[in-house]
């Protein structure tokens, strides 16, 4: 046991500390979808902003639940204000609704009509939207809907957060939508109808700031999904990998179909992440065509920034195995790597492929690579795949 209790100062929330801590949280926020290019924000083109929504002045989830850090806070709000400071912009702010609602969770399977104070604050919310050029809404969960015996029975936004974003959307707006949450949400009307989505989750004390650079473009956005989001909870377990035939469709027409009556495929799938810039992916090269089931495999593959920002990719690589004597995955996830490139960059990356890689467990229990052929592939997500070859394992 330490005398000196003072030499914490020192060891604890350091400088280099703090560095970490913000590298991770901006590598850690997902890019949902960019239409047309709304992000970064164009501070030439928006000049005045409203930030709104729940999650806007939270500062529970960006702390430990389990003891006190007594980390300074920058809220998204005072992070996007703060920064907006510096290229002259004017921000606004409205609460417009609470996370829940007071029937919540109930409400989410007998629906309510808006309260008269529901109402009101949406209408302050709105009302500044449509003096606005641009509405930055921060939505989501908190700490008290996420966690150990937290299950929800349904993943929409909680409350009447959706209500308000329909609202807001009648002021003819552009809409950023910023999520704060701890599990994928089926946000399906936000995708179809809004223009730009944020995927943030719970990052830490100074998730303000990190956002607000994000937001108007002082980095590139590089995070991808380590899950999959469903349209609907009716699709749990919806998960990658996955069996053959796990997440079918059905037949519609034919003598088979009787209509579909079902919604099937990912909202967001495993692997996925926008950035502001583009990547293309070229000259997948394999060092065999034929091993040994002991051998490993050398795969290369050229990765060029062809847009015209500075940005990083997570470069992906899967594998499927064709015929086997189990049933296995569709595919599985066998490599992947982050590079960062300027404009016009291009970029050789190389990527092992060991037996464990190609091992099943047969049905004695057994870990084994079976003869057979493998098809290999190269792309930015798990339905992103481009680049496709293969290769075959011999005795």
């Amino acid at each position: 046991m330490r005398e000196d209790i003072a030499i914490a100062d020192k060891k604890v929330h350091s400088p280099a500390d703090e560095e970490v801590s913000l590298q991770m949280n901006r590598e850690s926020i997902v890019l949902l979808k960019n239409e047309q290019n709304l992000l970064p924000i164009d501070v030439n083109k928006y000049k005045r902003i409203l930030v709104t929504g729940p999650m806007a002045e939270a500062t529970n989830y960006t702390t430990s639940r389990y003891g006190p850090s007594n980390n300074p806070i920058t809220t998204i709000k005072d992070g996007i204000i703060n920064y907006a400071k510096t290229k002259a912009l004017r921000v606004d702010y409205a609460k417009g609704v609470d996370v829940v609602d007071k029937n919540w969770p109930e409400s989410e399977i007998i629906p309510t009509d808006l309260s008269s104070e529901e109402l009101e604050k949406m209408a302050d919310g709105v009302r500044l939207g449509k003096e606005s050029d641009l509405i930055i809404a921060v939505m989501g969960e908190s700490e008290r809907e996420v966690g150990e015996s937290r299950s929800r029975s349904d993943l929409n936004l909680p409350g009447k957060q959706r209500d308000y974003l329909m609202k807001l959307k009648e002021t003819g707006k552009p809409i950023v939508l910023v999520l704060v949450n701890g599990r994928p949400l089926t946000v399906n009307w936000e995708n179809k109808y809004l223009p730009a989505i944020v995927e943030s989750w719970f990052l830490s004390n100074q998730s303000g700031n990190v956002l607000a650079e994000m937001l108007f473009g002082a980095y590139s956005p590089s995070g991808k999904l380590p899950i999959s989001f469903p349209k609907s909870v009716g699709q749990v377990e919806m998960n990658f990998p996955t069996k053959p035939a796990a997440q079918a469709g059905q037949p519609g027409v034919g003598p088979n179909g009787w209509g579909n009556s079902r919604v099937v495929g990912f909202l967001y799938p495993f692997g996925y992440g926008l950035s502001y810039t583009d990547f293309s992916f070229s000259n997948l090269q394999l060092t065999k065509k034929q091993i040994r089931p002991t051998d490993s495999l050398t795969v290369t593959v050229d990765v060029e920034n062809i847009g015209k920002r500075k940005g990083a990719e997570v470069v992906q690589l899967y594998i499927k195995d064709l015929l086997s004597s189990v049933t296995t995955y569709e595919m599985d996830l066998r490599g992947f790597e982050k590079v960062e490139l300027n404009p016009g960059e291009k970029k050789t990356l190389q990527f092992t492929v060991l037996p464990a890689h190609l091992e099943l467990l047969d049905r004695n229990n057994n870990w084994t690579v079976e003869p057979g052929k493998f098809e290999l592939f190269i792309g930015n997500s798990s339905v992103n795949l481009p680049l496709k070859d293969s290769f075959e394992v011999v005795n």
